[in-house]
């Protein structure tokens, strides 16, 4: 395999016209991913491509996120949002099981259990999570990075919390997986939007469970595509879902994964070590400059740097050219695979 540095990935693969911050909100798609997504167009106007789409991308893609998070490909089901696979999820639970989720989590996270109006929901800080958990808690759902700031949960205290008293965890990793060192494996679900770290097309997004997690979740949406094998279960009612995660995958969005396959192949050329020091090297940098000027960041290493109070500028800085995101009154910037120390510094220079 090739191995990129992110200075020649970002070279090769991207060209914002802007000071492009704003990963949080969605990623920038690299030439490779746009050329698939391109090539598959053109194929399906010209009548030239049977089926729509190819399996074979949605496995490579399937393969591609499996080894970025550190799991077997067959722990890995693949699908077209994060609420559907969270909405499977809660559709697990016995009424009254309780769920406990860190307060101000991404809507995604907490509305499938939220709204179903016959769960025990609480909610506790993220720096209180591992220590709110008790003997009723059914499950934790939580984000690994939060949206709204970046803070990074205590993985570990929160597993461990979990693992003495029999609940079980439920990692959103979307704001994570792509720059952040994501252990799917130890958790027993996780769902992941690809269209922000990832650099995915929308309409990508990976639910991975356990083998023991697995057997609890019902056959809710079972598609002719969950027999795991495409085309052969198109009529009649299913005999049985696929043995694996494969059981758990939605009809894919053919033009979206066949862009997903070479945007995960890129995160995988560039490398996991490499992409984690390039971001947080550039947010690290960014906080130090925020400080100089005066703006207190939320604290931490994360490569999703938030101000408090200062959404304000957020319309000024974009009509400057330079994407960022303002929510939950958050001055919100992310640094990733294509943004350099210039990208900083201009940022800086403009709030100066």
């Amino acid at each position: 395999m090739t191995i990129l540095a992110p200075i020649q990935a970002a070279a090769v693969e991207f060209a914002p016209e802007v000071t492009y911050l704003n990963t949080s909100s969605w990623g920038l798609l690299p030439r490779r991913t746009i050329a698939a997504v391109k090539a598959l167009a053109d194929e399906n106007a010209a009548g030239r491509r049977v089926g729509a789409g190819s399996f074979e991308a949605v496995e490579a893609a399937r393969v591609g996120f499996a080894r970025l998070v550190g799991v077997h490909p067959d722990r890995v089901a693949t699908g077209s949002s994060v609420t559907v696979h969270v909405g499977l999820i809660a559709a697990s639970l016995p009424p009254g099981a309780e769920v406990l989720c860190p307060e101000g989590e991404f809507s995604s996270v907490v509305s499938p259990f939220a709204l179903r109006g016959d769960l025990r929901m609480r909610y506790a800080p993220l720096a209180d999570l591992a220590g709110a958990v008790r003997e009723s808690t059914a499950l934790v759902a939580f984000s690994a990075v939060q949206s709204a700031d970046g803070r990074v949960a205590d993985l570990a205290a929160v597993r461990a919390a979990a693992a003495a008293h029999g609940a079980r965890t439920l990692l959103d990793a979307t704001q994570a997986a792509g720059w952040f060192p994501v252990d799917a494996g130890a958790y027993d679900y996780t769902v992941t939007g690809g269209f922000k770290f990832l650099l995915c097309p929308r309409g990508t997004s990976f639910l991975t469970v356990t083998e023991e997690a697995q057997d609890t979740l019902p056959a809710l949406f079972a598609g002719w595509v969950a027999a795991g094998a495409p085309w052969t279960s198109n009529y009649g009612p299913l005999e049985r879902l696929a043995p694996t995660a494969r059981g758990f995958d939605e009809p894919p969005a053919f033009l979206s994964y066949h862009g997903a396959e070479h945007s995960l192949a890129l995160l995988a050329e560039v490398g996991s070590d490499a992409l984690y020091a390039h971001a947080t090297g550039l947010a690290a940098r960014l906080r130090e400059g925020l400080a100089t000027l005066g703006h207190k960041a939320v604290p931490g290493e994360s490569a999703i740097v938030a101000v408090p109070g200062l959404d304000g500028r957020q319309p000024e800085l974009v009509e400057a050219g330079i994407a960022v995101s303002a929510p939950a009154g958050n001055l919100r910037i992310s640094c990733h695979l294509y943004n350099t120390e210039a990208d900083v510094d201009r940022l800086l220079d403009f709030l100066a």
